[in-house]
C-alpha cells in the first residue's frame, strides 16, 4: 500500500488547479455582481428607463472598445471593463431619449484610448462619460436619483454585493475613507448652511452614492497605487464634493472625482519620473 502510494503519479499543482476552477477571476466579479444589482433593482423597483436603453449602452461600450482596441493597441481587449462601463451608464443615466446612452458610452470608452498619459488613461471611463453628458447636455440628461428612494432592501443588496467585490479587490479602505470623510464634512456643511445634520448625511444612503462608492472611486485602473495615498485621494474627493455641494451642484460627486482623480494620477506620475530619473542622473554623472 505504501509502495503504491509512493509510486502513484501525483498531478502537479493539484490544489492550485482546484482553486482556479472554483474561484472566479477578479475581472469577472464586478460585471457579475453589478448585473445582479441591476436585475434585482429593476425587478423590485423598476430603476431602469428601459432594458433597451441599457442594452444600447452596453452594446455601444463593447463595440467601441473592440474597434479602438484594435486601432490603438493592435489586439482584442478584454471586455469586462467595457461591460461595466456600459451597464453603469445604463443604470446611472436618465433620459427620455436613446442617443444619450449611446453617446455617453462612446465618450466613456473613447476617453480610455485618447486621453492617455504615459500609456495610462487618467479618468474613470464611466465618470468621464457621465460628467461630460450632465455638463454638456443637462437639458436632456440627468442621473439616477430617487428611483430606489432609500429603500433598505435595495441598499442591502448593493452593500452585500459591493462588499464582496471590494473585499476581493482589497479596496475597502477607499470606501471607508470616503464615507467617513463625507460624514465628517456633513458636520461642517451643517455649521455653514444651518441645515439639519441628517439632511446633509442622507444623500450618501441613496443608490447613486452606493454605486459611486463601490464601482467608481475604487476603479483599480484610475486610482493611485499607494494605499495611503488612495485614502488621501478619497478624502480629497469628499472635500471637493463638499465645496461643489455648497455651490448647489446636483452632480457634485461625479464632478469631484472628475477633477481630483486625474490630478492625483498626474502627481503620482510626476513623482515616479523624478524617483526614476534621479538615480539615472547620478549614474551618468559618475
Amino acid at each position: 500500500m505504501s509502495q503504491l502510494a509512493t509510486t502513484m503519479p501525483v498531478p502537479p499543482n493539484n490544489g492550485a488547479q482546484s482553486k482556479r476552477v472554483f474561484s472566479l477571476d477578479n475581472r469577472f466579479m464586478p460585471p457579475l455582481f453589478i448585473t445582479l444589482i441591476l436585475l434585482v433593482g429593476n425587478v423590485s423597483f423598476g430603476i431602469l428607463e428601459s432594458y433597451q436603453k441599457t442594452l444600447l449602452s452596453i452594446a455601444t461600450s463593447i463595440v467601441v472598445e473592440l474597434v479602438l482596441g484594435r486601432i490603438f493597441l493592435h489586439k482584442w481587449p478584454h471586455l469586462a471593463s467595457a461591460y461595466i462601463t456600459g451597464i453603469s451608464v445604463g443604470i446611472l443615466i436618465r433620459s427620455p431619449f436613446f442617443w444619450p446612452y449611446a453617446l455617453c458610452s462612446a465618450l466613456a470608452i473613447t476617453s480610455k484610448y485618447v486621453l492617455r498619459i504615459n500609456g495610462r488613461h487618467i479618468w474613470n471611463p464611466s465618470n468621464f462619460g457621465i460628467s461630460a453628458m450632465v455638463f454638456l447636455a443637462a437639458e436632456s440628461v440627468a442621473t439616477l436619483s430617487i428611483q430606489w428612494g432609500n429603500n433598505l432592501g435595495a441598499m442591502l443588496v448593493i452593500w452585500l454585493l459591493g462588499s464582496v467585490i471590494i473585499w476581493r479587490l482589497r479596496r475597502f479602505h477607499i470606501c471607508a475613507t470616503y464615507v467617513l470623510s463625507f460624514i465628517a464634512l456633513a458636520f461642517l456643511r451643517t455649521w455653514i448652511t444651518g441645515d439639519p445634520l441628517l439632511s446633509e448625511i442622507s444623500p450618501i444612503t441613496g443608490p447613486e452614492y452606493q454605486l459611486f462608492i463601490f464601482f467608481m472611486i475604487t476603479d483599480p485602473k484610475t486610482t493611485v497605487r499607494s494605499k495611503k495615498w488612495q485614502c488621501v485621494v478619497a478624502c480629497a474627493v469628499a472635500v471637493v464634493e463638499m465645496v461643489l455641494r455648497l455651490d448647489q451642484s446636483v452632480y457634485a460627486p461625479f464632478y469631484a472625482l472628475f477633477i481630483v482623480g486625474p490630478i492625483a494620477l498626474l502627481i503620482e506620475m510626476a513623482l515616479s519620473r523624478k524617483n526614476i530619473s534621479t538615480p539615472n542622473l547620478v549614474k551618468e554623472a559618475s
